[in-house]
């Protein structure tokens, strides 16, 4: 949902300090004019958030650029701990993850994001560092797909209305009419398979953790190489994935 700014009860200048931080999720160190630039702050007003946020000790302050600490992950975590989601699905995707053979990871719907909310590494198959808090398009992944499936008609429309449908590898289906054929598949048939539109040579499963309402509140997956499995591995791999999303849903 787009957030009400135009509400009275919105602090516009405590939105301007968030967008401060969010704005190094494109680049680790960033100079004054890069940060002004990329939040559209004047440099005077970038200044003095990134000024706070340096005397409030999330962020460090170097010769030319600046850079957040450790201490900004207290904010993520904070939501962690507060979620009863993030402390069921930890042991399940362990023990998956042993069964499987395969990284297995959980995520939920940010935006037009999915973002990373628990993961259990075995071998690393991707380029791309996966760790909690990792983002990935929601339409371009098979857990964005779930995800996705799982919205009703008004907010997949509002989904659409604000997604960036770009290509991140030459397989990625980016037409929006084909993209809702293929929710429509993955609704009915109760899981996403997505191979190689992510990253080349990858291929991931996905099914749904649904809440008590039966509504879907997050994914479940496990990522495989093409080079080393074929689509029909993967099929393979669902009875183990249902159950366990089954297990973490039961206990919602």
């Amino acid at each position: 949902m787009q957030p009400e700014t135009d509400s009275a009860l919105f602090v516009q200048s405590f939105a301007r300090g968030l967008e401060v931080i969010e704005a190094f999720g494109q680049a680790p160190a960033m100079t004054l004019t890069e940060v002004a630039e990329a939040t559209g702050l004047s440099r005077a007003t970038a200044r003095r958030f990134l000024h706070t946020l340096v005397g409030l000790g999330y962020m460090r302050a170097t010769e030319k650029t600046f850079e957040l600490t450790p201490k900004i992950m207290n904010l993520g975590f904070a939501y962690l701990a507060s979620q009863p989601l993030v402390k069921l699905v930890d042991p399940v995707l362990a023990a998956l993850a042993k069964k499987l053979g395969h990284s297995t990871s959980v995520s939920v719907l940010e935006g037009t994001d999915v973002v990373y909310i628990a993961r259990q590494e075995t071998t690393s198959i991707m380029r791309v560092n996966i760790t909690v808090g990792t983002r990935f398009p929601a339409y371009a992944t098979s857990m964005g797909r779930v995800l996705l499936a799982g919205l009703d008609d008004a907010e997949l429309n509002e989904y659409f209305a604000q997604a960036e449908l770009t290509e991140v590898t030459a397989e990625t289906l980016t037409d929006q009419g084909s993209l809702r054929a293929e929710l429509s598949n993955i609704r009915a048939q109760g899981y996403a398979i997505v191979e190689g539109e992510l990253e080349v040579g990858l291929a991931s499963v996905a099914v749904p953790i649904r809440n008590r309402a039966n509504k879907t509140v997050a994914a479940l997956n496990t990522s495989v190489t093409v080079t080393r499995h074929t689509p029909d591995d993967l099929t393979e791999l669902l009875p183990a994935l249902l159950d366990a999303a089954d297990e973490v849903s039961n206990a919602l």
